[in-house]
């Protein structure tokens, strides 16, 4: 692989500079994923915008986390694992949820586990999902909100674990923890 420049907020361009400032005000650090990101603005910005985004929507963290996650592990991405595991870790996810998520193991909650399943099955077709597992979802109490949510959230998964890949994104140390492997 080609040696891809991490960025902190003095040394990225000038339209990322702010971008990576707003991160170190949040997280107290510039994480890894933003600071390979940087070299293009514009993928800094539009990951950004659209995490903010994928924030917004009625779904709860867990239901989020989930999504992010089942995507993560299913693209390979040992980074978004690590740190998304901790995230959910801060925001109360259930362990249990957790460990399901990280080792692709059902969910307990029935209807958590059915949007584990669709999120997996957007990933693994490429969005080609049928009637039937959209049926299924909807059977389990989420809408068509849901539906196209949890394309929104694969959208962002492919942004951030492409990223890692191409330019192998180190782990975190606030992430280490839970360093996770494929």
């Amino acid at each position: 692989m080609s040696n891809f420049t991490f960025h902190d907020e003095k040394s990225a361009p000038a339209d990322s500079a702010p971008l990576l400032k707003t991160a170190k005000s949040a997280y107290g650090f510039v994480p890894n994923l933003l600071a390979g990101m940087s070299t293009s603005p514009q993928l800094t910005e539009g990951y950004m915008t659209l995490s903010s985004i994928f924030n917004k929507t009625d779904l709860s963290e867990t239901e989020r986390q989930i999504i992010l996650m089942t995507n993560n592990r299913l693209n390979g991405c040992t980074y978004c694992m690590a740190a998304h595991t901790t995230i959910s870790q801060g925001a109360n996810v259930d362990a249990d949820v957790i460990e399901a998520l990280r080792t692709g193991s059902p969910i307990a909650d029935p209807k958590l586990e059915a949007l584990r399943i669709f999120s997996a099955q957007v990933n693994e077709k490429r969005g080609w999902v049928g009637e039937e597992e959209v049926a299924a979802l909807l059977a389990a109490g989420y809408t068509q909100e849901t539906v196209l949510n949890v394309v929104l959230g694969t959208s962002l998964k492919v942004m951030s674990n492409y990223t890692n890949h191409i330019t192998e994104t180190p782990v975190d140390e606030a992430f280490k923890p839970n360093t996770w492997t494929a």
